[in-house]
């Protein structure tokens, strides 16, 4: 983070701070939409100045928010403005990034906080663009809302490949579900047991041939060529001979060129995905290099490229966190339960949730890795659990405690920029 960012965000600590019945702020809440937008400009105090503003997701509609923006600013004897947006998909961001670009202050309101204050403004239970905007102002003016986090360069670029590669897996994990379930369950169901033992034959299977009278009718090294997994270990060549005789007697139904066909374009995609899926984390790795906190979090038991990258990619700066709580908010890991009307000793908290869902699970897995082969987390690990070894689900319950802990020690260390201590990981 820069030093314009830095100014940014001790400002926006300061409105949060004075905002509530300020009489200097002009607060203009925005309904993002992708076409055209709709501005609400209101006081602090709980005053509207114009209702209704339509403008359109371009330059000239830009100039037109502003240009009205400036106008009530004057008309009204106010000294600064202030911009609030709900974040929906990537239609907020071009017009976020000209507004801060052009010097102005913008905050962001949670989804979950618009929702359940929309039904406050007037008792309704409808929505509209207009009414959207003005439940936007309205949370503004109470100081609940969000730091607007532009971040440029590296980062950017990093999030953008984070991103794009979740998604990626996403597709991948679609193409092999369609495998198993529908190609493999129906035209060689003796091949499923082997899918994820040794995916790059099965695949390698699929791509070549699905029917298992094919594989029936040839020699074993003539089968072994056909599928070309190269060079073999003893137990891939084990499982090479037993597919081969699991072929000869396949309950599978009969597969015609048609189902050859779609196993061979599907064999195909997943393997060009996963190419593609390489090459993002090549290009990641690439990104992450130049950052000296990229180090200190791969020195953390557990932490790989991948959970580092992760990490590394969701904090960002982490001096924008003023506290270890707002960091486990970023990942959901944060505490919560329902007391209201209950004794507080019968009321057991969970995780909330509301995170990045995708750093909560690749927080779990280093957890998994270092309470199995890290000796300080192996001991931490089996203190939380002593005396509790009976209650249902008592492991995963001390597995996510230790994600979290694990989030903060890399937050720690990307502050001070040093190597993993293992006196971080202290009994208490």
């Amino acid at each position: 983070m820069n030093e314009e960012d830095r100014s940014r965000l001790e400002e926006f600590r300061q409105f949060r701070r004075e905002v509530r019945g300020s009489s200097e702020y002009l607060l203009v809440g925005i309904d993002v939409a992708k076409d055209k937008h709709h501005a609400f400009f209101g006081t602090a105090r709980g005053k509207t100045l114009f209702r209704r503003l339509v403008f359109e997701n371009n330059i000239e509609g830009f100039r037109k928010l502003l240009g009205q923006a400036e106008a009530m600013k004057v008309q009204n004897g106010l000294s600064r403005v202030v911009f609030g947006m709900e974040p929906t998909a990537n239609y907020h961001k071009p017009l976020g990034e000209h507004l801060i670009r052009c010097g102005h202050a913008v905050v962001l309101v949670s989804g979950v906080a618009a929702y359940e204050n929309r039904k406050t403004l007037d008792g309704r239970w409808d929505t509209n663009d207009t009414r959207d905007a003005a439940n936007v102002a309205d949370l503004v003016s109470q100081g609940k809302c969000l730091f607007y986090e532009f971040p440029v360069g590296v980062l950017r670029d990093l999030r953008n490949l984070l991103s794009l590669k979740r998604r990626f897996k996403r597709v991948e994990q679609g193409y092999r579900v369609r495998i198993r379930n529908h190609l493999l369950a129906k035209y060689f169901p003796e091949l499923d047991r082997y899918y994820e033992q040794s995916p790059a034959t099965s695949l390698a299977i699929v791509r070549w041939c699905l029917d298992p009278s094919v594989i029936a009718g040839l020699e074993y090294k003539e089968f072994v060529q056909r599928v070309g997994t190269g060079r073999r270990r003893v137990s891939q060549e084990n499982r090479l001979q037993a597919i081969w005789k699991l072929a000869v007697d396949s309950v599978g139904c009969e597969a015609g060129p048609v189902v050859e066909f779609e196993a061979q374009v599907m064999g195909e995609g997943l393997k060009q995905l996963r190419e593609s899926i390489r090459q993002i984390d090549e290009k990641i790795q690439e990104l992450c290099s130049p950052f000296p906190e990229y180090e200190c979090l791969l020195s953390i038991p557990g932490f790989g490229p991948d959970v580092s990258s992760k990490v590394l990619g969701a904090i960002g700066d982490p001096f924008r966190f003023e506290n270890g709580r707002q960091v486990l908010k970023l990942a959901g890991f944060d505490l919560s339960a329902k007391r209201s009307g209950k004794s507080s000793e019968s009321v057991i908290p969970v995780i909330s949730k509301k995170g990045k869902a995708d750093l909560r699970y690749a927080l779990y897995q280093a957890a998994l890795i270092a309470s199995i082969r890290n000796q300080g987390f192996m001991i931490y690990y089996t203190h939380k659990l002593r005396g509790r070894e009976r209650e249902a689900g008592i492991k995963t319950k001390m597995r996510v405690k230790l994600s979290a802990k694990l989030l903060l020690i890399a937050w720690t260390l990307m502050k001070k920029r040093e190597p993993f201590n293992p006196d971080y990981v202290a009994i208490r």
